[in-house]
């Protein structure tokens, strides 16, 4: 590829002087991606093992993304919601029919379909459910991630996502994540309406709950009419070995919750999908987005789905999952810098043993980079590894390799 006019240094200068500090990036630019590689501005070539949070599953510049994009760029790009056009219900039947909803609602980003969700959910509970008007309260889990608007935030608790934006929104409990004993004591609680989780905390550390915990929460939250919101914009559309994360233990949401690689990272897309009986509430002027269900949204979410079955790339999540920990075990076993592996399908994690405000797993990711590799830390002492779902065998291979001879760098 040829060499951006901009060097690194240069182009981070220029994020530093005139953008807003709210992410601390790793010091690499990049200028170009195609399937699972990166390429920075000074041209070198980098496998990515992040992703963009699990946004890109289906590979960087996919040629039928790409196509589909282009196409309807120069077609139609937008008309909001206040007319009809070609292309939104053919993402809507495609979305409903694969996931078993009758109803979907399209927003644009993660957060605003959580947003969603809240919302859709307190509204069920005032006009079918009965609970009385500005009791309704949702249960959530400690070391959640859900977003960052201000009714996020209020439930979680990041003090660095929550400090200083206060005053907080009300109509939150937090209970110990993967604990049905907490879960069933506060669904006792008549005026609990939802109970919102990530069926695998990916911010918080790539955090596997015990196997059978998502489907005995369905069924505590079904005894007492409480609504399941399974929060899958990022271990949605394949990441896990399965379409959707809760299909491990045959759970099927009240509401469901996508983004990220829903659009293949290639346009703000998310969606919010349940049956009728939840949704119907939402009647005209009482929810809504300018963007949300545009025309080059729908176009890109029906390439972006179609690649994922067309490729099998939860399939291949399946076996390269299982290959990347057999083999990281394998090392993890005799070293002294790494604890443990954690993940399912494509989604993993790695303990570094250092303590959460040590600076090793950042040094540990400047080395990978170095050595071709990009990853980035997340609390402090662990670092998430997700790459593209378009790898194949002799690549992750290649990853791995990378990966534990940089980490024997570290070894004391």
């Amino acid at each position: 590829m040829s060499k951006s006019i901009l060097s690194s240094a240069d182009a981070i200068a220029l994020e530093d002087k005139y953008g807003a500090h709210n992410y601390h990036p790793l010091p690499v630019v990049l200028a170009k991606g195609e399937g699972v590689y990166v390429w920075d501005v000074e041209g070198k070539k980098y496998y990515d093992f992040l992703s963009a949070y699990s946004a890109v599953n289906q590979g960087h510049c996919h040629p039928k993304l790409v196509e589909a994009i282009a196409k309807q760029a120069g077609t139609l790009a937008l008309t909001s919601r206040a007319f009809y056009n070609d292309k939104l219900g053919s993402f809507e039947k495609k979305i409903t029919a694969l996931f078993g909803f009758d109803k979907v609602l399209p927003m644009n980003s993660g957060a605003e379909a959580v947003e969603t969700a809240l919302k859709l959910t307190r509204k069920w509970a005032y006009e079918v459910k009965g609970i009385q008007e500005n009791k309704a309260i949702i249960v959530v889990c400690e070391n959640n991630f859900h977003g960052r608007t201000t009714t996020i935030i209020s439930f979680s608790n990041d003090e660095d996502a929550r400090r200083h934006y206060g005053p907080y929104t009300d109509g939150f409990v937090r209970i110990p994540y993967n604990d049905l004993i907490a879960l069933e004591a506060v669904l006792k609680n008549e005026n609990v309406a939802g109970f919102l989780v990530e069926p695998i905390q990916g911010e918080a550390g790539v955090y596997v709950p015990e196997a059978g915990y998502l489907a005995k929460a369905k069924a505590l939250c079904e005894s007492n009419n409480v609504l399941f919101i399974a929060d899958e914009v990022q271990t949605g559309i394949a990441r896990t070995g399965k379409m959707l994360a809760v299909q491990h233990e045959n759970v099927q949401p009240d509401i469901l919750i996508l983004g990220k690689a829903l659009s293949g990272g290639m346009y703000p897309i998310s969606a919010v999908l349940a049956n009728d009986a939840i949704m119907s509430v939402i009647k005209p002027g009482q929810h809504g987005s300018t963007f949300g269900g545009n025309p080059i949204a729908a176009a890109v979410g029906i390439a972006a789905l179609d690649i994922v079955l067309d490729e099998k790339l939860a399939d291949n999540a399946q076996e390269l999952g299982d290959l990347f920990r057999d083999e990281l075990n394998k090392y993890i076993s005799n070293s002294t810098i790494c604890s443990m592996v954690r993940g399912k399908g494509l989604l993993n994690a790695i303990l570094i043993n250092d303590t959460e405000d040590s600076d090793t797993a950042w040094n540990i990711c400047l080395r990978l980079r170095d050595n071709g590799l990009l990853a980035k830390p997340t609390h402090g002492n662990i670092i998430r590894f997700a790459p593209p779902l378009v790898m194949n065998k002799e690549q992750l291979l290649a990853c791995v390799g990378i990966i534990t001879s940089t980490l024997k760098d570290f070894e004391k």
